[in-house]
């Protein structure tokens, strides 16, 4: 790849922060080193040193999109202010092609005491616009922020909302070569967030680099074709977003199961000192899901599907997917539908021990990674328990260690024409409804079907069918 194509060079990077424990061995820092050296006696370091990233390294191409994911304290932001030159690193290198646009902070360079006219003017100058050209663009920076009258006053004044309006304005209106958004549009409304995505799908699409930051994964997966994947200040995965997204949920996992077995362990200890001291014992209820005996052995039935989708799945395996099936309204293997016939999708499973409070859920998710739609066995429970609807309550099932179980979920396509994804999970659910979940198998790429139509017989657009119609109304005035 030639350096011309490049938009983003990242070689090398690291950023050591020093970390004292009072402020006199600040000034013993300061202070002592220097005295050391000059009467050649081994110099002593004060402080701690905290690595908020090392070594990173990557390179993004000009109009590409890419993400940067993992949780917080794992270097993102810092990472972000490096490229955008208001942080200097401890080592390593970082080159950039053209204007760049960054909204990192929640009215990071604006002045509270100008107003937001003011600040437009100004922030559009540190980026190089002459006044002619700030007057020129103006009105669609206005427009865009849609803050009506407070455009003429004091930015501290603000809300949130009217400060990351103002500010994602003023970035995306300059047309810039390389736009980086750190989180800060999760403060603003639906219809706001909805404006800016669009702004920023037409702004790559005209070949603007985009550097996206959020915690919400169905955003990266849409907005963007790759992500990086930090931990801890390292990078842990480059590559397209649903793969590395899909790293990072196997990540989050690990790390609550690890948290839970540490929490786990310390109440058994307590326990075990309490009845030592003969003591009442203090009744302590642990999960399931920390449950410190083995797994059992998955079954030779199921170990094509896990070799498959070894890269695909992840989860503590006290119950596993084996098998995920699409069939037609006949139960013939199905891959092609119309999106007015009926779809049955079969989710075969196994418990390797005894389980109860389970929840067997699909996801649907076209090519561009859109989530269609998501739903389980506990949706229909939630519905039962409310008096809803009728019928028995698949969480309060108990399955026994080798028990195979199969799960039909039946549906009217109603799906607009692509190709769908199917995702498929079994977990446990501490209560009747989302609150308290715990992944046992999760599978990406469980199994795939087409949606096509006949556009002389029954058509239309977009990603759902609406089964919308149409009638006259004779003499309208309106509401």
């Amino acid at each position: 790849m030639s350096s011309s194509d490049i938009a983003i060079r990242v070689t090398n990077l690291s950023k050591r922060y020093e970390i004292y424990d009072t402020p006199r061995d600040r000034l013993k820092q300061f202070v002592l080193p220097p005295l050391q050296r000059l009467g050649g006696q081994p110099v002593k370091q004060y402080f701690r040193e905290f690595w908020a990233l090392r070594d990173v390294s990557f390179e993004i191409k000009k109009g590409e999109a890419v993400g940067i994911i993992g949780r917080n304290g794992s270097g993102k932001s810092t990472l972000l202010q490096m490229i955008c030159g208001t942080l200097n690193p401890t080592c390593g290198g970082i080159e950039t092609t053209g204007r760049i646009a960054a909204l990192l902070e929640l009215g990071s360079g604006f002045s509270p005491e100008f107003t937001g006219r003011e600040n437009v003017y100004m922030n559009a100058a540190v980026l190089g616009f002459s006044n002619a050209e700030i007057e020129a663009r103006f009105d669609d920076i206005a427009a865009f922020a849609d803050i009506g009258e407070f455009i003429n006053q004091p930015v501290k004044t603000y809300s949130s909302g009217m400060l990351v309006r103002l500010a994602f304005a003023v970035q995306v209106c300059i047309d810039p070569d390389i736009l980086i958004v750190d989180e800060a549009l999760a403060v603003g409304d639906a219809l706001f967030q909805k404006r800016c995505f669009e702004r920023m799908e037409r702004l790559t699409s005209n070949g603007t680099t985009l550097l996206f930051v959020s915690h919400d994964q169905e955003s990266v997966r849409t907005l963007t074709n790759r992500a990086v994947l930090l931990r801890t200040g390292l990078v842990q995965m480059i590559g397209n977003s649903a793969e590395t997204l899909l790293a990072y949920r196997k990540q989050l996992h690990e790390e609550e199961t690890k948290a839970l077995n540490e929490s786990a362990l310390a109440l058994k200890e307590k326990a075990a000192k309490t009845r030592a001291m003969n003591r009442p014992s203090v009744v302590s209820t642990l999960p399931s899901a920390v449950d410190t005996k083995s797994v059992e052995s998955i079954s030779t039935e199921s170990a094509s599907v896990q070799t498959r989708s070894a890269l695909l799945s992840f989860g503590d395996m006290e119950a596993e997917i084996l098998k995920v099936v699409v069939l037609n309204a006949k139960g013939e293997g199905c891959s092609h539908f119309d999106p007015r016939e009926m779809v049955r999708v079969v989710v075969e499973c196994i418990a390797h021990q005894e389980l109860t409070n389970l929840n067997v859920a699909l996801r649907l998710r076209n090519k561009e990674g859109v989530k269609i739609y998501s739903w389980g066995t506990l949706n229909q429970d939630m519905a039962i328990l409310a008096g809803l609807a009728t019928g028995d309550v698949f969480w309060k099932r108990s399955f026994k260690a080798k028990e195979r179980f199969a799960i039909a979920f039946d549906f009217v396509c109603g799906l607009g024409p692509n190709l769908h994804e199917v995702q498929a999970a079994i977990t446990r659910e501490g209560q009747p409804y989302y609150a308290e979940q715990h992944m046992l198998h999760w599978i990406d790429e469980a199994a795939f079907f087409t949606v096509t139509t006949n556009p002389r017989e029954y058509h239309f657009g977009g990603v759902v069918d609406l089964k919308m119609s149409a009638q006259p109304v004779g003499n309208f005035n309106g509401i």
